[in-house]
């Protein structure tokens, strides 16, 4: 009988497909973003052994219909998609790909905050519609501003090497970062994100979505910032109040933002965001590139093969270490 690992979205790297075939295992594809009954009728039919979570949520009931799963493993970091308490319940870990995509986000990160900042999408619109915008023009330079990173993850730690070379200063805040990784980086610890959003010129988001971190740039954040301040969210939509930014930005209490991630995706047609000249929006592609899906692939196949073996992981590629079952083995999660 085939051990089936399940993927929730587009195809994997060759080489990671290779792996798992190398190993016994055998690639199902489920289409981008499937969910209810038709995610549940797949899984039920391929029963699991593994799933490699790209699109879509996984939740208890996705679970119960694979009585032979043994472990998901994220294509990326972003696990707010999964159920993360459930699978710990049934004794099911969850990996991350910590890491291999970092580089890639961090240089869609300082993308976002260049094409913000220098006005770079109205004025090519301007530009095709026939329009010679020069006269009046006041650009900004993004050297000698400062850069508040809100966690110092992987992502943040690229993005604030990279925002160095632009010329800029750096300051974070993660409660969970020690301070001398922040000083060794040359980056400024502070203390609150209220300290970090008043001082800032440019605000960049990298925090995972959690209850305490939801609507973490609420209305009362935003109206703390600089009024020639930038917001760019790389990490998690429902981080921002997505309400309260887009008022800021009508009102032009803030200069502009740039978002790769949304609270719904894609927003919805009526959604306020679509109608804003001082936004630019990505569909949350920052870690695709190829050299990111390889890395992110690969890694996210191994861990599934390594746990089936037996093999030991380090703690920080288990998302759910903490709500594992007890009883759980915790050989392959040490």
């Amino acid at each position: 009988m085939p051990k089936n690992v399940l993927i929730t979205g587009p195809d994997l790297v060759a080489p990671a497909v290779d792996l798992l075939t190398s190993a016994g295992l055998t690639p199902v594809y489920v289409p981008p973003y499937t969910g209810g009954e038709g995610l549940t009728e797949i899984v039920r039919a391929a029963d699991p052994v593994g799933i490699i979570s790209r699109m879509g949520r996984l939740d208890a009931a996705t679970m119960d219909c694979a009585p032979s799963l043994q472990v998901i493993s994220k294509h990326g970091v972003g696990v707010d998609n999964i159920d993360l308490a459930a699978a710990g319940e049934r004794g099911i870990p969850v990996l991350m790909a910590t890491g291999a995509n970092a580089l890639s986000v961090a240089e869609h990160a300082i993308a976002l905050l260049l094409a913000v900042g220098k006005r770079l999408v109205p004025l090519d619109r301007g530009l095709r519609e026939g329009r010679w915008e020069k006269a009046g023009f006041k650009g900004r330079e993004i050297a000698g501003s400062t850069l508040g990173l809100v966690a110092f993850g992987a992502i943040a730690r690229h993005t604030a090497r990279i925002a160095q070379a632009l010329g800029m200063t750096v300051i974070a805040y993660d409660p969970f970062c020690p301070a001398e990784a922040m000083e060794a980086a040359g980056v400024r610890r502070v203390h609150d994100v209220d300290a970090l959003v008043t001082e800032a010129d440019v605000i960049s988001l990298h925090s995972p979505l959690t209850d305490a971190t939801r609507n973490l740039i609420d209305a009362r954040r935003l109206a703390m910032m600089k009024p020639d301040a930038i917001i760019v969210n790389t990490a998690r939509g429902a981080l921002i109040d997505e309400a309260a930014l887009a008022a800021a930005l009508a009102k032009g209490q803030i200069a502009g933002a740039g978002l790769d991630s949304f609270a719904q995706e894609p927003p919805a047609a009526e959604h306020p965001f679509w109608a804003e000249p001082r936004l630019v929006m990505t569909p949350h592609v920052g870690g695709v590139t190829t050299a990111a899906n390889a890395r992110v692939g690969i890694e996210a196949a191994q861990g599934i093969i390594d746990h089936l073996a037996g093999r030991d992981l380090p703690p920080a590629r288990i998302a759910n270490r903490a709500a594992l079952a007890p009883a759980t083995s915790l050989k392959g999660l040490r």
